[in-house]
């Protein structure tokens, strides 16, 4: 059993902040990865290509900048996501927490893909304009950018296309939960040692290792989920897509039919080699802007260490504590002089 608890020296928007700036800068490092995984998911590049070959011939093809095509979409729906997830997080916790606050491994990690679901529904458009902007060519495009794309796949094909293949979202939470399921119950045995010993280098260790078994699992969902988002009758070539369908359970058939089982695995060999470099950028930034935030309200002496500032009871929130310091600062103000008659 765990108990949940957030750290309350933190607003709700530093918080958030942080979360979003870590993500930006995790997405921007690793995007050239993420460029190559869909790109190898919708059948644009050849599954024979390796990855630096891969990456050399679409620098080649559109220039260097072609490397993050779809970076800034993905980029602006972090903020939305993100304020989403925890706010979905934070009421799946309460649903599953026991009376005395205590929640499951099995609980939590369900509270979290339930909120990355929800927030994956809500802000998914975006999420297909970037898949349509990382297909297409840059040098002859079909959008002119992330407002113009959303207009155009409006207009053309519908407000269902913008949500086409959600519910692969749903499906594929099911493997990725049960995947981080299955590390979290072993990491006893993995490492010898219970959980609350773990260090912080155990913890990153334990996080890539789970995301890595459950992106796995779930990435079949993925694939298809990509097939379905780039594929389109009003772009060339229908979009690039390697195989043509009819819905869902087609794409399946068509992609296993064409390039058998393993080609719903096309592309995860750049999936997983982006895993340990952005969850590191994404947790160090969280903790240095967080450091920042704790520095600003006035708990630690420097962004650069984590050392306490005497005298500060760190159990108060913010707004708390800056109350506080106004009145020790009302109590200790001199008198100010009166004028005699």
């Amino acid at each position: 059993m765990a108990t949940w608890k957030r750290d309350g020296r933190v607003t709700g928007c530093q918080r958030l902040g942080c979360a979003g700036l870590a993500g930006a800068l995790s997405l921007s490092l690793t995007a050239p990865l993420e460029l190559l995984t869909v790109l190898a998911q919708v059948g644009a590049s050849p599954p024979w290509r390796g990855l630096w070959q891969a990456g050399r011939s679409v620098c080649q093809a559109e220039g260097l900048g072609a490397l993050w095509k779809g970076n800034l979409t993905a980029c602006l729906r972090l903020f939305p996501y993100s304020a989403l997830q925890l706010a979905s997080y934070r009421r799946f916790v309460m649903l599953f927490m026991d009376d005395l606050g205590h929640i499951s491994q099995w609980s939590a990690i369900m509270a979290g893909s339930l909120a990355g679901t929800v927030a994956t529904i809500v802000t998914y458009p975006t999420d297909v304009v970037k898949t349509r902007l990382i297909v297409q060519n840059r040098l002859e495009p079909s959008y002119k950018g992330i407002l113009h794309a959303f207009y155009i796949i409006y207009h053309q094909e519908g407000f269902l296309a913008l949500y086409r293949g959600v519910s692969l979202t749903v499906l594929g939470a099911i493997p990725f939960s049960a995947g981080s399921f299955f590390v979290y119950i072993n990491l006893n045995k993995i490492w010898q040692e219970p959980s609350f010993r773990f260090s912080p280098l155990q913890n990153f260790i334990n996080g890539c290792l789970a995301a890595g078994v459950a992106q796995t699992l779930s990435f079949p969902f993925e694939t298809v989920k990509r097939k379905m988002q780039a594929q389109s009758p009003c772009l060339p070539h229908y979009g690039g897509v390697d195989v043509h369908f009819t819905g869902m359970v087609d794409c399946f058939r068509q992609t296993v039919k064409t390039k058998s089982v393993l080609g719903l695995w096309c592309g995860l060999t750049a999936n997983l080699l982006k895993i340990v470099p952005y969850y590191g950028v994404m947790f160090s930034t969280f903790e240095f802007c967080k450091r920042v935030c704790l520095y600003r309200n006035g708990y630690i002496e420097s962004p650069l260490s984590y050392k306490l500032i005497p005298g500060v009871d760190q159990s108060l929130q913010p707004q708390e504590l800056q109350e506080l310091k106004f009145l020790r600062r009302g109590n200790f103000e001199p008198p100010k002089p009166t004028l005699e008659n």
